[in-house]
């Protein structure tokens, strides 16, 4: 098992900034990807960022391309989300996942980022 807290939401103003933490406590030996996935209210809840184990590989959806950096300090087993220029459509609770070896798969709590216009 794998236990996750994450911390870092709030309110901000449209061009602000965020970062989001995500810490891993458990089976963290068995960790081979960790990204984010937020949820807007009433809408599906969607991929925003992945990060890989290893060589560190990154992924991102397009809407946040070029505005969101995520990144991982592995003796702290957290993933961090470093959220620059920040949209009102940005609003959304932001959850943390993390993948395991073999069929893991875990969330966090979710924490709320609110972007004011």
């Amino acid at each position: 098992q794998v236990q996750l807290v994450e911390s870092g939401g709030g309110l901000v103003q449209a061009g602000g900034s965020l970062r989001l933490s995500c810490a891993a406590s458990g089976r963290t030996f068995s960790i081979y990807t960790m990204g984010w996935y937020r949820q807007a209210p009433e809408k599906e809840r969607e991929f925003v960022a992945r990060i890989y184990e290893g060589g560190g590989g990154t992924s991102y959806t397009d809407s946040v391309k070029g505005r969101f950096t995520i990144s991982r300090d592995n003796a702290k087993n957290t993933v961090y989300l470093q959220m620059n220029s920040l949209k009102p459509e940005d609003t959304a609770i932001y959850y943390c996942n993390v993948r395991t070896t073999p069929f893991g798969d875990y969330w966090g709590q979710g924490t709320q980022v609110t972007v004011s216009s």
